[in-house]
């Protein structure tokens, strides 16, 4: 299971981003992922981070649909590509009611709809080809001409049934969110399986973020984790999942302990039909530099 690491980009300048960066190379990582989350864009921090850490890949977890046209989006992406070497992953997603309709002005009618006609638009455009897209939810009509850029792989956040069921036929895997391997191995990855079989499509990315740390307090750890996320557990799209893997809140899914029992989750992951892991590093800074540490070993073994 290939092993990458969410950046810590919110409320922290760029330059300190550069080297937590340059650190997980330093560590042995290859994945860096950038989150959406009212801070720094996540592609143009991409692009400006590539060129100074040429050691990582990149990836968007993910970059919300409804504020960016498909034309624009493949414009941004393809433009990462080139800003990069082309080690850009594109993680989208719908975000969530709250998001969509009370602070963008959108409606959030039919979602699952939404991401269809998105996609159905969004794949070529990275492909290079001319799209008229007159679908329900948008149209767009045009290309995009970004010489040297190879199209990304896409991945959709994706958590309920309808929107893995667009993912695996659209898209190139997904980026699930709380899922533990109970939900990972009984929902997520049968469902998205299904899809992209269905859809002749090449076995999916199955890629799982979820909370790290190496630690010799687990219970404390969680229970700050769980004054942290309080909120998020309300959120209708995690509570789902959350139900599905029998968690009371995000803290509960969290992969805590010493370095033989995070490895042990990690594997049952894999099992559980992960093909990669977003690792969220957790606890103080030197359990923090512990988790890097073992996350590094343990990817360089797959």
């Amino acid at each position: 299971m290939r092993i990458g690491l969410l950046l810590n980009d919110f409320g922290t300048h760029l330059d300190a981003v550069v080297d937590e960066a340059r650190e997980a190379v330093r560590t042995g990582l290859t994945t860096g992922w950038l989150a959406e989350q009212g801070g720094w864009d996540a592609l143009t921090t991409a692009a400006t981070l590539g060129p100074r850490v040429p050691g990582l890949a990149w990836g968007t977890s993910v970059v919300p649909t409804y504020p960016r046209h498909p034309l624009t989006l493949a414009a941004q992406a393809l433009t990462v590509q080139a800003a990069t070497g082309n080690r850009l992953t594109l993680g989208v997603g719908v975000s969530h009611r709250h998001v969509v309709e009370d602070q963008f002005g959108y409606s959030f009618d039919r979602p699952a709809r939404h991401l269809r006609s998105y996609l159905s638009a969004l794949v070529p455009l990275l492909h290079g080809e001319s799209v008229r897209h007159e679908g329900e939810a948008l149209r767009a009509v045009g290309s995009v001409t970004a010489p040297g850029a190879e199209p990304p792989s896409v991945l959709v956040g994706a958590l309920g049934p309808s929107m893995l069921r667009v993912a695996g036929e659209l898209a190139d895997g997904t980026i699930s969110v709380w899922a533990g391997p109970t939900a990972l191995a009984r929902h997520i990855v049968p469902t998205l399986t299904r899809a992209a079989e269905g859809a002749g499509r090449p076995a999916p990315r199955v890629v799982a973020f979820l909370l790290v740390g190496v630690t010799a307090e687990p219970e404390a750890r969680r229970t700050e984790l769980r004054r942290r996320f309080t909120r998020v557990q309300e959120i209708p799209s995690y509570r789902a999942v959350l139900d599905r893997e029998g968690a009371a809140g995000p803290a509960d899914t969290a992969v805590l302990g010493d370095e033989t029992t995070v490895e042990r989750a990690l594997r049952a992951l894999a099992e559980a039909g992960a093909t990669e892991l977003i690792a969220s590093p957790v606890g103080t800074p030197e359990e923090q530099s512990r988790t890097k540490e073992l996350l590094a070993a343990l990817s360089s073994r797959t």
